[in-house]
This record gives structure tokens, sequence and C-alpha cells, in this order.
């Protein structure tokens, strides 16, 4: 415990890596790239953001990975009201194949191909799932603060079966639109945690202005996005990056700080859908 507590504390700060950003549009799709200064055979992961969001809004998280030594690239695409999760989720798969092909920043920069995995953010989660699914080179999975996609989602989740985390607020694991909870029973691998972050919104990793945010009054804690910031990382860095000092983060048994492991199997059924509850509440 005395480990995972230092490690934590360590993955919550910034990086010993300098970071690069640059720009998905001059290989053909909009979007961002964020890398470290320098490396070769890096782990990577593709983001997709939140619903009528854009890279920007999650540009914190991503120079936050890019610091512990992961590429991170982001596609600016489906960002209408009508954004398709198929799409961005075809989208994810290209901005991937971009950076494990191209050399990236100065043309020393390069992504080892068989470490590779997907982050989504509210909509972008069901995004990162259906790829999860339909793309044989993803080794990872990670879904924050996910939200309702299409009806293909949580059937795209049963098929996938390697490591998988969910990050969700306590109050928010079945909602409306919050599906953490449905998420969770319907992937199957070893290595699934659905862990809740305590004073934690849907908001947690968005920067700047956003609808929601505005109507909602929303805002971000930094104890909560610190502790969720270095779950990710470190989820990240053992699954992706395949390092064993974190392997850890990777274990649904094992407790990170103040975040709580979810059992679904724990879980008292109320016998409300999720509209009931909210009118309940």
């Amino acid at each position: 415990m005395a480990k995972v507590k230092k490690l934590m504390a360590q993955l919550a700060r910034r990086g010993p890596h300098k970071i690069l950003t640059g720009d998905l549009a001059v290989a053909g799709l909009p979007g961002r790239v964020y890398t470290p200064e320098s490396g070769s055979s890096l782990p990577a992961v593709g983001l997709a953001h939140g619903w009528m969001m854009s890279s920007r809004h999650h540009a914190g998280l991503m120079e936050h990975l890019a610091s512990w030594g992961i590429v991170v690239v982001a596609p600016d695409t489906e960002r209408g009201p009508l954004g398709s999760d198929h799409g961005l989720a075809q989208d994810l798969s290209t901005a991937l194949t971009v950076a494990t092909r191209v050399r990236l920043g100065p043309g020393q920069i390069t992504v080892q191909p068989t470490q590779v995995g997907v982050v989504g953010h509210g909509f972008g989660a069901s995004a990162a799932v259906i790829a999860a699914a339909t793309d044989d080179r993803i080794v990872s999975l990670s879904a924050l603060w996910p939200a309702s996609g299409s009806k293909d989602e949580l059937d795209a989740a049963r098929t996938y079966d390697s490591s998988a985390l969910i990050l969700a607020a306590p109050g928010e694991l079945d909602t409306l639109p919050g599906n953490a909870l449905a998420l969770r029973r319907a992937l199957t691998g070893d290595q699934v945690a659905l862990r809740t972050v305590p004073k934690s919104t849907s908001m947690t990793f968005v920067d700047g202005y956003t609808l929601r945010r505005s109507l909602t009054g929303q805002k971000r804690n930094r104890s909560a996005n610190r502790q969720a910031r270095a779950a990710l990382t470190g989820f990240i860095l053992a699954t992706v990056a395949e390092d064993s000092t974190y392997a850890d983060f990777a274990d649904p048994d094992t407790d990170l700080g103040k975040l709580v492991t979810v059992d679904p199997e724990e879980l008292e059924d109320d016998g409300l859908d999720p509209v009931s509850r909210l009118l309940k509440a």
C-alpha cells in the first residue's frame, strides 16, 4: 500500500518529460498530437473528446500524459450535437495508425505499434469502446465518466476482453446520461475496474468553457483531478507501456488512494430505470 500511495503522489504531478504539440491535420485528420520531447518505441493512446467538445477541452490531460512519456493523438471530428460514436471510433483508429507509421515531432519520435490504447470521455467513451472492440491493436481501454452512446456500445464492450478502467463519480454510476455501471457489467476481461473518484463530476478532466458546464454549474475539484489523473496515468503505463512498476494500477483488487473500486455484484438493484431514479432524486 505504501508503494501505491507513493506512486499515486508522483503520478498526480507532471512527469519528467518536456512536451511537444502538433497538428494531426498535416496527416489529413483534424486534431492534435501531444508527445514527449524525445523517445523511440513509445506507448500511445488515442483520446476521444466528450459531447460537443474538442481536443482543446482535454489539453491539460493530454499534456500530463505526454509528460509521463505517452504519445496522445486526439481527433477533432464528430463535434456536433449529432456526433457519431462510430465515426469517432474510426477516426481514433486512423489517428493511431498515423502515430505508429509517421515519425513525430522533429522526426525522431516513434511509437511502438503493439503498445496502443484508447481513452474516451463521456460520449467519447462510447467511441473508445467501439474502437477497442474493432481494432485488434488496442490493448487498453479507459472510459472517463462514460455516457451512453449508440445502441451498439454495450454489445461492443462484450466482445472486448483486454484491460479496462472506468472512472466515474460516486453518484453517477447509472444515471442520465451516465452508464458506468452498465459498461462495467458488459466488459468481461480479467483486468476490468470501475473506480469512483470522490468529489468528482463529469467535468473533472474538462478545460475551459462548455455548454454543459454553463448549464449545470459543475466545477473541477483539484483533489479529484489529481487522484483521477494519477490513476489513469498509472493504468496506461501498466497496460499500454507494459511497465511493471505500475502493475498495481491495472489490478482491480488494489486500492488506489481514496478511489473506491465498485463490484457490480455487490450493488443492490433499486428496480428503477434512470429516468425514475432522476425524478426520485
